[in-house]
């Protein structure tokens, strides 16, 4: 642009080139340019490859643009082509770009209406300690989409058979309020058992889940995910915030629980986020979109489920003459139990608890809430977990008590640290006397010295076992005189208390004592 103002305000090439400081034949091309309507950008000159573009073309066409560059040329090379390797991959590259330019996958904007579909789709989801504290296990992610107003919901789970995809459907409803008319989602084995002429064949148990809630479960388009693009996108941004990677810097899971409760606050999160598309939180239309949904019935469909079982009172059901184990607050309540290879995997309908446990979590509805492994009749499966309040351990062993004060004097020694609390039931053990006078005391040098010094004192005499009047003064002191905690107790086995019998040794020798004494 300096080159054609100068040229306009002098109307010399040479004096034009003056002024912008370039060659007068520059000055003259560019003025050929403009004045013939060609761009002024770079002249392209031509190239060794040049007569062999419409064969790579011809090829990449072929090949559906997936041909790799050094296979196409040494097929030039064969034709003639004189170049290298280098030229060939940048026009193998441009012919790539513009084929696909030709070629790409268009898509129509999606209109969806509130209420009418519902997307679903499964996804690999992190390592956890299998049932009972066993080995890791991969778990997967049942993540659903409801179309129009965004809302996701995404439930962990141990597998994707026909009874957990129920569970997942039903609690997914009663998490959003209702049911649409439509669900879409792949073509599992555990939707569509057969394809007859393109036709995808429903499984039956399917169709009446369905007819139960009052939706039509339909299926994509096959090896076409794009088909279902929403879940297939609520599968990818849970597993980027579920799933502990090096970019998320998020720990493994110490608990089945753990990854249940973490699901349940990234729907909350991604639930409660402003939309990109809409403008709006999901949650907020989703108030709307429920005007639009079915009403629920009242009770989940079980037909897949399995056998029917009460929870008795110890917290267990009973199958195949074994009693099972199952969380707290299910007591009373109907559970279905089925075997899924050599597990027995237990779902109860938490939408009927009274009082939400505090190990649920996520959407009320069916859920999963124990696993174990099949045992034989005789053999109870009993989990502590299950118990976490129980007295005793599950070897029968008792637990360690709690201390529970009961006035103010033994909530001040207590007040102290876990120090007292181990001197109070070490001291209780070894039948202390005196002990309400000696934790008065105790509460009486924290306030002289310190109540870390006391506290840490307190441990120290716990575990070597010292409960006499002054045996804490002592120890206090001796950790001023900056000796080792270690030095409290000493165990030297050259030295032994055990009294000697040094004073019998002339006993019924001439001159002893028992001779003296004799008449």
């Amino acid at each position: 642009m300096e080159i054609f103002e100068a040229l306009d305000a002098t109307e010399c090439a040479h004096s034009a080139a003056a002024l912008a400081g370039v060659d007068p034949k520059t000055v003259r091309r560019y003025a050929r340019m403009r004045d013939t309507g060609r761009p002024t950008g770079l002249v392209r000159r031509p190239k060794m490859i040049d007569p062999f573009m419409p064969k790579i073309e011809e090829w990449v066409d072929r090949s559906q643009g997936r041909v790799r560059a050094d296979k196409l040329h040494d097929r030039l090379v064969l034709l003639g082509f004189t170049g290298d390797e280098r030229t060939t991959r940048r026009a193998v590259a441009k012919a790539k770009e513009a084929w696909r330019a030709g070629n790409q996958r268009t898509y129509r904007p999606w209109i969806t209406e509130p209420g009418l579909w519902l997307q679903f789709d499964w996804g690999w989801g992190p390592k956890v300690p299998g049932p009972g504290g066993g080995e890791p296990r991969v778990t997967l992610l049942f993540c659903a989409w409801l179309a129009w107003s965004r809302f996701r919901v995404v439930i962990p789970t141990w597998d994707r058979t026909l009874p957990t995809l129920v569970t997942c459907i039903d609690s997914t409803l009663r998490a959003i309020g209702g049911a649409p008319t439509y669900a879409l989602t792949d073509n599992e084995k555990t939707v569509t058992i057969d394809r007859v002429a393109g036709i995808a064949v429903r499984h039956p148990q399917v169709v009446a889940t369905g007819r139960h809630y009052g939706m039509q479960v339909h299926t994509c388009v096959p090896f076409d995910p794009e088909s279902k693009g929403g879940s297939e996108a609520t599968v990818r941004i849970a597993k980027a915030d579920l799933v502990p990677t090096t970019a998320n810097l998020r720990k493994e899971y110490d608990s089945f629980a753990e990854l249940r409760g973490e699901c349940a606050i990234f729907c909350q999160t991604v639930n409660n986020r402003t939309h990109r598309e809409t403008g709006k939180a999901p949650s907020s239309m989703l108030d709307v979109e429920r005007t639009r949904l079915h009403p629920l019935p009242p009770a989940p469909h079980t037909l897949a489920l399995g056998e029917s079982r009460q929870v008795l009172r110890d917290q267990t059901v009973r199958f195949g003459s074994v009693r099972y184990s199952t969380p707290s607050g299910l007591v009373g309540q109907e559970a279905w139990v089925r075997v899924d290879g050599d597990e027995l995997v237990v779902v109860a309908d938490l939408s009927k608890l009274a009082h939400r446990p505090e190990w649920m979590q996520g959407p009320a509805g069916l859920a999963e809430v124990a696993r174990h492994e099949i045992a034989l009749p005789g053999r109870p499966v009993i989990l502590a977990e299950h118990y976490p309040n129980h007295p005793q351990e599950m070897d029968g062993s008792p637990k360690p008590p709690r201390p529970r004060p009961v006035d103010a004097a033994e909530e001040a020694f207590l007040a102290l640290g876990p120090g007292a609390k181990s001197w109070l039931i070490e001291a209780a053990a070894a039948g202390t006397t005196r002990m309400r006078v000696k934790m008065a005391a105790a509460v009486e040098l924290a306030a002289l010295v310190s109540v870390a010094e006391v506290d840490m004192s307190l441990g120290l005499a716990a575990t070597a076992g010292r409960f006499a009047e002054d045996d804490l003064l002592s120890i206090v002191q001796h950790r001023k005189s900056g000796v080792r905690p270690a030095d409290l107790v000493v165990a030297d086995e050259a030295h032994s208390v055990q009294p000697g019998t040094s004073a019998w040794a002339d006993f019924g020798r001439n001159g002893g004592p028992a001779e003296r004494n004799l008449p």
